[in-house]
């Protein structure tokens, strides 16, 4: 198994074999978050105003996402799983548009498979990855809105691929240090609106879900996401 720690949009475009779009700061936890809350489609857009079509067409439809952090207008959540752990959406279908980890989806082309990638859920994509043994694996971190890597996305790569080489690593004191680099903005008082800090501890609660997000296209070719449980 040849594994790839690839970034940003031109990762994606890279991209080989089964694809791990990683985005932990927000996007792929919100995901998580969603569809372990009920959401009976999920469906993930790089462009926000295709988002705003389908709420056009189908006004009981959720509005999920954010540009530069904070919530599009006329949107029902903006990109943060504290405002959405509590929320149930059995039933419904939810459009979500990031600026980093949707644009991964959109651009990973070349990929066979194409997984999301976030913390809460590593352990059950590496244990999906194991069981599908691929001779390629890319691991492509989007980094801070596609243009800059982050220390989040690259720690996740590297659990990830520890796991993949059956050496797992602690990540302990790296969430910890996560707190005064790419996390900081969680814990700044003038940022609570957009950055709350609960987002932080929701984001790095390490392996809370036994299952993988995979990106599939329904009959119109549009992206969507299916839930598959890990084990038992």
């Amino acid at each position: 198994m040849n594994i790839k720690i690839l970034h940003m949009v031109e990762g994606a475009k890279d991209a080989t074999g089964i694809a791990v779009i990683i985005d932990v700061f927000r996007a792929f936890t919100v995901e998580a978050y969603l569809m372990n809350n009920g959401a009976e489609k999920l469906m993930p857009v790089g462009d926000m105003d295709i988002a705003y079509k389908y709420k056009e067409k189908d006004n009981n439809c959720v509005l999920v996402g954010e540009r530069h952090g904070k919530i599009l207008p006329g949107f029902d959540f903006g990109n943060s799983p504290s405002q959405i752990q509590n929320v149930d959406f059995y039933g419904k279908t939810v459009i979500h548009t990031t600026s980093a980890g949707t644009q991964g989806i959109a651009n990973a082309m070349n990929a066979d498979e194409v997984l999301t990638g976030s913390l809460v859920n590593a352990k059950a994509i590496a244990e999906y990855i194991k069981q599908k043994n691929p001779e390629e694996v890319s691991l492509v971190c989007m980094g801070l809105e596609a243009k800059s890597q982050t220390e989040e996305d690259n720690l996740c790569a590297c659990y990830i691929k520890s796991l993949l080489e059956n050496e797992p690593m602690d990540l302990t004191d790296e969430i910890e240090n996560l707190k005064v680099t790419s996390g900081a903005k969680f814990f700044d008082k003038t940022k609570q609106d957009v950055f709350p800090e609960p987002d932080f501890y929701l984001s790095t609660e390490v392996d809370k879900f036994n299952f993988v997000l995979k990106v599939e296209k329904d009959e119109k070719g549009m992206n969507y996401i299916k839930k598959i449980s890990i084990g038992g």
